[in-house]
């Protein structure tokens, strides 16, 4: 398999890895020359041409010594949450003389918390072989697997630096904790940004992140709109569920927050129901409205800024009906990974 050119489409899915949906790093057999928490930080790489360090170049990004002996690097992502894997990135920006010329990727779904020990004594399977990749380059690998994985292992051959690692993919949230009220938007449990108007300074994916954003380039922002109309942003709900309170998160947009708000709910054919009227909304401020009336079971949500402006988050905060929380136990059922012991 060779790293392909241009990024495909499985790069408009989730990152799972990422640092803001819970991703970690933990575990590399060598990153002495640059850390391998690198790998999974939000945000392209960067360079500082005169940044050197006691141990040399400083790079953003995973960074082993020059091996003199056989064998090879390797470093294991925890996923943020477990999920079906799409397609990974192993992006080397800026690593031009120092990158590896080939990788590989395995996975492994593990239950509870297991050690880097424990991690490394489990059975894992082939996501990505043994495949080329270049220098300053974001490397494309698809993923033809459709297991649920909770780890990945970053494999390179025989040893350099990878700016970025990315696994794109559909998050599964255990069942057992989506029972009850839950946010049925957010993206750690299931939800996914289907449309959008605009987002030219930032997606509107930011919205359901996990946490409190901390800045306005956490959240969405669109341009000014100079004409008629209005901005929105349509969400996939994690199943179908009956929403019960909202949150409508302006933090940070002081002088570009929107005047006003609606949100509607649906199903994939479009049949909207409007569940929170056009309501006034105030900048840098966390508002919550409770749903009055019997909005019924929805699996969409299509939220309208009116005319324009930046939101910081979006929380739809609902119980998942029961046969689809069924449904989704059972999807757990069916794409349970090989035993990893």
């Amino acid at each position: 398999m060779s790293a392909s050119t241009g990024a495909p489409d499985f790069t408009g899915l989730p990152d799972l890895a990422s640092r803001l949906l819970g991703g970690s790093v933990v575990f590399a057999n060598d990153d002495l020359f640059a850390e391998k928490e690198n790998l999974v930080k939000p945000g392209p790489a960067e360079f500082a041409e005169q940044s050197f360090g006691p141990r040399g170049k400083v790079y953003d990004g995973w960074e082993t010594r020059r091996r003199r002996e056989a064998g090879h690097d390797h470093a294991i992502i925890r996923l943020g949450v477990p999920g079906l894997v799409h397609g990974v990135v192993a992006d080397t920006a800026f690593f031009r003389g120092n990158y590896p010329p080939e990788i590989s990727v395995e996975g492994v779904s593990a239950g509870g918390y297991p050690s880097p020990a424990e991690l490394a004594a489990m059975t894992w399977h082939p996501l990505v072989p043994r495949s080329p990749a270049r220098g300053d380059t974001a490397n494309y690998y698809p993923v033809a697997s459709r297991h649920r994985w909770t780890h990945l292992r970053l494999s390179i051959y025989p040893d350099g630096g990878v700016a970025r690692f990315r696994a794109h993919g559909e998050v599964l949230a255990a069942p057992a904790f989506l029972a009850g009220t839950v946010d049925l938007a957010a993206l750690e449990n299931g939800g996914r940004l289907v449309e959008c108007s605009d987002a030219f300074y930032s997606t509107a994916e930011h919205l359901i992140w996990p946490g409190r954003a901390r800045g306005m380039n956490e959240g969405w922002e669109n341009a000014r709109r100079r004409g008629d109309g209005n901005d929105f942003a349509v969400f996939a709900l994690a199943a179908a569920g009956v929403p019960q309170w909202v949150e409508v998160d302006t933090s940070w947009f002081v002088g570009n927050a929107p005047g006003w708000v609606r949100l509607q709910a649906g199903d994939e054919g479009g049949d909207w129901r409007e569940i929170l009227p056009r309501t006034r909304v105030q900048p840098d401020t966390r508002h919550r409205f409770m749903i009055t009336g019997e909005p019924g079971p929805a699996t969409r949500v299509r939220l309208d800024v009116y005319p324009d402006g930046g939101l910081a988050r979006l929380r739809v905060h609902g119980e998942i009906t029961a046969g689809a929380l069924a449904g989704l136990r059972q999807r757990w059922r069916d794409t349970a990974a090989p035993d990893p012991v």
